[in-house]
């Protein structure tokens, strides 16, 4: 009977386990979501990684970017809490929503492979509040009353949605074949052990 004592704590473990790391592995999720804007000579779109909890205003955390504008490739995420190089001190805060104001007024921002920098963000400011993208280009001067003729910052027409979901069933999933296994193993060990004991008494 230790044997079997102790095949039912090893399965428990193995099972506890795999069902803690799927727990774990679920909570660390992220989303993936696509996105796209577009206003005057601008047209830029791709994927956004977020995490899977938004803050208590609906707002998912962007983690990283893919994508184009106006055919350059992005080429990396600007990282959450500095400015995009012109557009200082205006710094982003890398948030996005399902919410129908999708971005906050700091947006998020990107570089792309000319050496540019974009920005969308919500300008509750405006009269009729909407997006506005602020582009800054080569050669690029601090701060943002230093734009040149090849930067910008006008409306765009902004969407994102969420393309794919963790799936919640899954600790549910392995939570199930775990117990099937359990359940199997200790059947098997019960047959040997009653096996062992006719054998034992036989003799």
């Amino acid at each position: 009977m230790k044997n079997l004592a102790l095949l039912s704590t090893t399965a428990l473990t193995v099972a506890s386990g795999l069902i803690f790391g799927t727990m774990q592995a679920v909570s660390a999720a992220s989303l993936n979501w696509q996105w796209s804007y577009f206003g005057s000579g601008i047209t830029a779109s791709g994927n956004l990684i977020t995490n899977d909890t938004p803050d208590n205003s609906g707002f998912y955390q962007i983690l990283g970017i893919s994508g184009t504008r106006n055919n350059e490739t992005i080429t990396g995420l600007q990282p959450t809490g500095t400015a995009i190089p012109g557009n200082e001190p205006f710094n982003v805060d890398n948030l996005i929503s399902l919410n129908s104001q999708q971005l906050t007024g700091d947006g998020f921002g990107y570089s792309t492979s000319s050496g540019s920098y974009a920005s969308p963000f919500f300008a509750s400011f405006l009269a009729t509040p909407g997006y506005l993208e602020v582009f800054s280009a080569p050669p690029i001067l601090s701060g943002f009353g230093n734009l040149g003729t090849e930067d910008s910052e006008l409306p765009i027409v902004f969407s994102a949605r969420i393309i794919s979901i963790p799936e919640p069933t899954s600790i549910l999933s392995l939570l199930a074949v775990c117990t099937l296994g359990f359940v199997s193993a200790l059947k098997r060990q019960q047959s040997l052990q009653l096996t062992k004991q006719k054998h034992t008494q036989a003799s």
